[in-house]
């Protein structure tokens, strides 16, 4: 019998209160109700302290949690990976494709790796949600790839309309691109297999209302 992975949820804290915990819960609920985990009795809302992020983990024996810094929001230079995307439409921690890319990123030099589908279409990075500029246009891999619909992605939506599209990875080159986590924001991409990625006026605007859900 296949043991159940847990399931993962890094929730920020950002000046004393969770902005996005309405979009964890709604993922964690669902995702505990597709794979059958038994959701907490009781659960507190993260909030007060430091800026951080408290790392959730809900499984057959109940929850954990764990708090760590937020992490870099510099611009990120991504590869793209060799490491073909799997699907992965729930937060578990059965995260052994995205270690190796990851570990394919920190070979070359790059802060993370930019995941394909075995036929060649963007799927997702190893800890970002990836999205790009057509125009004024928001774009985002489709989720019937079997990415996982992100926080971050839920938010942003949230904002403004996302665009889906599947498309192969040489539509990336010379237009702008951004990533997101719910941990981090929203940062955008430096450079992608060491080529210069255009920035893009929408991109400040998107990292200004993100965190600002009270507006």
């Amino acid at each position: 019998m296949l043991k159940t992975p847990s399931l993962i949820e890094t929730v920020r804290v950002r000046d004393g209160r969770a902005p996005l915990w309405h979009l964890h819960l709604r993922r964690l609920v669902a995702s505990c109700r597709t794979l059958g985990i038994p959701f907490p009795l009781e659960f507190d809302v993260p909030s007060g302290g430091t800026d951080r992020v408290q790392r959730i983990v809900v499984g057959m024996k109940g929850k954990q949690v764990t708090e760590r810094e937020v992490g870099s929001v510099e611009p990120v230079r991504l590869i793209t990976a060799r490491q073909a995307h799997q699907p992965y439409p729930h937060k578990t921690a059965d995260r052994t494709q995205f270690a190796e890319a990851s570990a394919e990123a920190e070979s070359a030099g790059a802060d993370d790796a930019l995941m394909l589908t075995p036929e060649g279409m963007v799927a997702e990075c190893t800890i970002w949600t990836v999205f790009w500029w057509d125009g004024p246009t928001l774009v985002a891999p489709s989720l019937g790839l079997g990415i996982l619909p992100s926080v971050s992605r839920s938010r942003i939506a949230e904002i403004g309309p996302v665009t889906e599209r599947v498309v192969p990875r040489d539509t990336l080159d010379g237009i702008p691109i951004i990533l997101a986590n719910a941990a981090r924001g929203i940062v955008p991409v430096a450079r992608l297999d060491g080529k210069p990625v255009p920035s893009h006026p929408g991109t400040a605007l998107l990292q200004r209302r993100f965190w600002d859900t009270l507006s």
